[in-house]
């Protein structure tokens, strides 16, 4: 296919000219909200005027919130690559915002506005996101990312059954949570098997060249996605089956495997593409914890549930939004001290909200701690990236 523009003339604000731009800043602004919203909220010291509970909210907003308008960002930047059309811009670009705002602003304020009004309105923006995705990918005979279309209705299905609790039609709550987490982590498994050894060959070529380049996709990586698949699907139909845990095992060491056929480790000069090994080895870890969970009962649920969660999907969309956010901007691909900060602190938190369950009367402490972290890293991307995503793209830097 004949390469493209990235982006055509764009006249309006320019926050409004790719969907990187107000997705990404949106979904670090909420993350950094949302979290010492709901720690209030489970100190006991306030209430939402929302119909869920504060937990189901919490699961809820990170992952059909935050989550869903990362990958929203992601792949209205992306999709043009590999299609060869035109990015979603100024208009069309503000309703599919606006419907995410509207949603967020819904889910909050169910308890005043009314479930059934809020599930309507939260659910608008998956709907029409899956409409523009599937028409993108079919308009360009992408047929290669349809199953990018397919995580898109799961995620639409999954928050559709959070709303039928909220309404009162069906106890599905938890199974969407589990349905929607699962979906984001065979996104990072699918997409971080394409871009992270990508990204890690492009630095190893032209500044370590001696050593060798990563694997590539081949037979082995087929057969790992095909044990997450089956993990995934186990853990949301049946989190405490039998085979479960089994399955989680074979899932965590075959990630594991994957990852080490990547190179990470000459990569620690740059924290840019290292972030990238870190994220995916939370997702290993994580299929792990779940296995040892499940087999010995040493670790409370909840470790398991962080390692993919904080630690997977939080560290891998910092590591894809700051590397999009300067790349599609014209900056230098380098992080900086600041940028490094944020990795660091998502780390942290990570870290912390794992253990928190392990620090008995600290407990709540460590939460905090844990919380204010992860505030912390998407904070401070607000306010590191704000500027040059509302600008014009330089004229200069690679993308």
């Amino acid at each position: 296919m004949t390469a493209i523009p990235r982006y055509r003339p764009h006249r309006g604000p320019a926050v409004l000219s790719a969907g990187f731009r107000p997705f990404f800043l949106g979904s670090a602004l909420w993350s950094a909200l949302a979290i010492p919203i709901w720690l209030v909220c489970f100190g006991g010291e306030s209430t939402l005027p929302t119909s869920l509970c504060p937990a189901i909210w919490h699961v809820h907003e990170m992952v059909f919130g935050f989550g869903a308008a990362t990958v929203a960002g992601f792949l209205l930047t992306a999709i043009p690559n590999w299609t060869g059309r035109m990015p979603l811009q100024g208009a069309p670009l503000a309703c599919l915002v606006l419907l995410w705002l509207v949603g967020r602003a819904g889910v909050l304020m169910s308890a005043r506005i009314g479930p059934e009004a809020a599930a309507l309105l939260d659910l608008a923006f998956p709907l029409a996101f899956l409409n523009v995705v599937g028409h993108e990918i079919a308009a360009g005979r992408n047929w290669r990312n349809l199953p990018i279309v397919a995580a898109l209705a799961l995620l639409l299905l999954a928050n559709l059954h959070v709303h039928l609790q909220s309404v009162g039609i069906a106890a599905t709550a938890d199974l969407g949570s589990r349905l929607g987490i699962a979906t984001l982590l065979m996104l990072i498994s699918m997409v971080g098997g394409r871009i992270i050894p990508s990204f890690t060959r492009n630095w190893l070529t032209k500044q370590r060249p001696e050593i060798p380049s990563p694997a590539v996709f081949d037979r082995f990586d087929r057969v790992v996605l095909a044990a997450t698949a089956l993990a995934l699907v186990l853990w949301v139909l049946a989190p405490d089956g039998f085979l479960t845990p089994w399955a989680a095992l074979a899932s965590g060491l075959a990630q594991a495997s994957r990852l080490a056929r990547w190179r990470g480790s000459a990569t620690l000069r740059e924290p840019l593409v290292w972030v990238l090994h870190l994220g995916y080895a939370w997702l290993a870890l994580g299929f792990l914890l779940l296995a040892l969970n499940g087999v010995a009962t040493l670790l409370p649920q909840t470790a398991a549930l962080h390692a993919l969660t904080a630690g997977a999907i939080g560290t891998m969309t910092l590591a894809v939004m700051t590397r999009a956010s300067l790349g599609h901007t014209g900056r230098t691909l380098a992080a900086g001290p600041g940028t490094t900060t944020i990795y660091v602190l998502v780390t942290i938190a990570a870290a912390l909200r794992v253990a928190a369950p392990l620090a008995a009367e600290h407990y709540l402490a460590v939460l905090w701690l844990a919380g204010a972290a992860w505030s912390g890293a998407f904070g401070l991307f607000v306010l590191l990236y704000a500027r040059p995503l509302m600008l014009p793209r330089e004229a200069a830097g690679p993308v």
